[in-house]
């Protein structure tokens, strides 16, 4: 029992002699979700939903049935993934940290609402729109995302020093609009509430025209909430523009490293290759990628092998 759920781990997570049914499992999921995304879609035109309520059903039903099934394997066969088994707990446990993991979490999202649907009777249309979280499963499948996401985490305190700053900003906005315009425009700018949906407007996008000063002194004052708005959109997405840049190159970086370790003996056998090419699949580096920096390795320690005045090998 415990060696099949060793290979069920290797499996679900496409790692050593399983890598590639892994990946034919990983695309097939991906495709299955890209599936319900659309249906999900689609099944909100009336018309579409009654004449094929029936492909609907068993589309919804055979999706959750795998989904369902892939949580149970994945949380059966947690406790031998290497971030977990390397934890000094008993399996309940491991098993526990694994539930209350994002991707546990949004695998369980993905089966939940329609396992409320089949169980409770009252009217539970919005839990419709719900299914649409299954994209998010797309994290699990797309290094991109987890590039993303670990972006977040590590600029999560920045870009919440960004967001307070934008919060502060749109009260000062709404505040100021709210004293230039109330008088003049008690319908639009009649409270400071109502003032922040021209402020957030006017931070976030150029406004939309429902909401504009009148007054002279508004229009300058938008003028210049307009013009302070591009500095404030620009503060989070450098952040995370420069935070996906630097996860990438700590990647190949990482990589690089692996391939100079591995060449200590100055060549790569099959369990070295295999090794990298399963880190390469791991980090999300292209096969070209992979192959400069171990290119780039070999040059380099080619060139520290040998004197570069005389030529002579150097021991």
């Amino acid at each position: 029992m415990k060696n099949l759920r060793q290979r069920t781990a290797l499996l679900l997570e496409g790692n050593g002699e399983y890598r590639q049914i892994g990946h034919i499992i990983d695309i097939f999921l991906i495709t299955l979700i890209m599936v319900n995304v659309i249906a999900i879609v689609l099944e909100s035109v009336v018309t579409l939903a009654h004449h094929y309520k029936q492909a609907f059903l068993i589309l919804e039903i055979g999706s959750v049935s795998i989904f369902a099934v892939e949580y149970l394997l994945r949380f059966w066969s947690c406790v031998d993934r290497v971030e977990y088994k390397s934890l000094e707990c008993s399996d309940f446990k491991r098993r526990l940290k694994y539930l209350i993991s994002p991707l546990a979490i949004i695998d369980l999202l993905a089966i939940l609402p329609t396992l409320l649907m089949m169980f409770i009777t009252f009217d539970l249309r919005f839990l419709r729109v719900f299914r649409l979280l299954r994209i998010f499963k797309l994290t699990r499948y797309s290094r991109a995302m987890q590039l993303l996401l670990q972006s977040f985490r590590e600029e999560s305190g920045s870009l919440i020093a960004a967001f307070f700053i934008m919060a502060v900003v749109l009260i000062l906005a709404s505040c100021g609009i709210y004293l230039i315009e109330h008088d003049v425009q008690p319908d639009k700018f009649g409270s400071i509430p109502a003032a922040m949906w021209w402020a957030m407007a006017t931070l976030t996008t150029v406004g939309y025209g429902d909401v504009v000063p009148v007054t002279p002194l508004g229009r300058i004052f938008g003028g210049v909430i307009t013009l302070l708005s591009m500095g404030m959109v620009a503060i989070p997405t450098g952040l995370l523009a420069s935070s996906f840049s630097e996860q990438l190159r700590k990647r190949r970086v990482l990589f690089c490293d692996a391939v100079h370790e591995c060449l200590h003996d100055g060549k790569l056998d099959d369990d070295q290759l295999e090794h990298l090419e399963h880190l390469r699949c791991k980090l999300g580096l292209s096969k070209q990628e992979a192959n400069k920096a171990i290119k780039s390795q070999l040059s380099a320690r080619t060139k520290n092998l040998y004197c570069r005045h005389c030529g002579e090998r150097q021991d």
